[in-house]
């Protein structure tokens, strides 16, 4: 697995957010995106998978340019997001937002993978349970449930720990981190947590008002670069 992106620009409107951003994953690698508030990392996000497009620049997963495919076709190719906020919806079951993602990927919704609730064992007994009643770290773990049950090359987390309480961030250190061992899928995602990106990922690159301005393993990722890139 493979998403390469090439000089990438997005606008929203006639705001130009992301200038020329380029960024690599390899499969089986751990990458984090970290910066301020408004630096476009979130864009980044919504730009692979889709939802918006960049106006100039290449993005390929697996050596395919997906760059005009639509969000349903990344999908399906292997790339699942989940979405600062979660996102799940609230009015219909933990079992219904699992099934949903399925049909998502043209699978039968019946069709749950077991090792879901392995790694997910406290939805087991909220399947029936609306989304919308669950607690804060019940409902991240189902967004992340949801994306993993597509069974992705490639997940993509916005925030993962915003928002959650300490013992609640340290089940999904536990969780990424089994995905990382277990599952054939590679993760980039965007975080403010420093100690999660150091405990969880390999590499990082920090992005300043739509750039990434450093990039490294993430041994790299030193206190002088956090304040310098990362303190408001």
């Amino acid at each position: 697995m493979t998403l390469e992106v090439n000089d990438i620009h997005c606008f929203y409107g006639t705001s130009h957010v992301l200038h020329g951003v380029s960024v690599a994953v390899e499969q089986g690698n751990l990458f984090a995106v970290l910066g301020r508030n408004g630096a476009g990392k979130t864009t980044l996000l919504r730009s692979i998978v889709g939802l918006n497009p960049p106006k100039r620049g290449r993005i390929t997963f697996n050596g395919t340019d997906i760059t005009a495919l639509k969000p349903h076709e990344r999908t399906r190719m292997g790339l699942s997001y989940v979405p600062q906020g979660r996102e799940i919806i609230p009015d219909i079951t933990v079992e219904e937002n699992l099934q949903l993602a399925l049909l998502g990927i043209g699978k039968k919704p019946n069709g749950i993978p077991s090792f879901v609730f392995d790694y997910f064992p406290g939805l087991r007994d909220l399947t029936a349970r609306k989304g919308g009643v669950l607690s804060g770290g019940q409902q991240q773990q189902l967004a992340i449930a949801r994306a993993l049950a597509q069974e992705p090359e490639l997940l993509l987390l916005d925030e993962p720990t915003e928002g959650l309480q300490p013992s609640v961030v340290e089940e999904i250190v536990q969780i990424v981190r089994r995905i990382d061992a277990e599952r054939q899928c590679a993760i980039l995602l965007i975080e403010q947590n420093l100690d999660f990106v150091r405990t969880v990922t390999r590499q990082f690159a920090l992005m300043e008002t739509g750039r990434i301005v450093v990039s490294g393993d993430i041994g790299e990722l030193t206190d002088d670069l956090a304040r310098e890139h990362l303190s408001v």
